[in-house]
């Protein structure tokens, strides 16, 4: 995944809609840096660099990540 930006420089592939796949229930959701601003994704969930780092240096190998919406 490739972007001008630097938005998907650290990504979190999310399990989200994949055992079983649904129509209409979303795909390819991630989480990644945040814009300065925090503008809308596209459906994925977005933190600053610094938050993002803490909470990757505090997941284990066997972590499950839950999203609440």
């Amino acid at each position: 995944m490739w972007r001008d930006d630097a938005l998907y420089d650290i990504v979190v592939v999310l399990d989200h809609n994949t055992r079983p796949r649904l129509r209409g229930r979303g795909s390819a959701v991630f989480i990644h840096l945040a814009r300065e601003n925090y503008a809308p994704t596209e459906g994925c969930i977005a933190l600053k660099s610094h938050d993002l780092r803490l909470l990757l240096e505090a997941c284990r190998p066997d972590a499950a990540i839950t999203v609440i919406p």
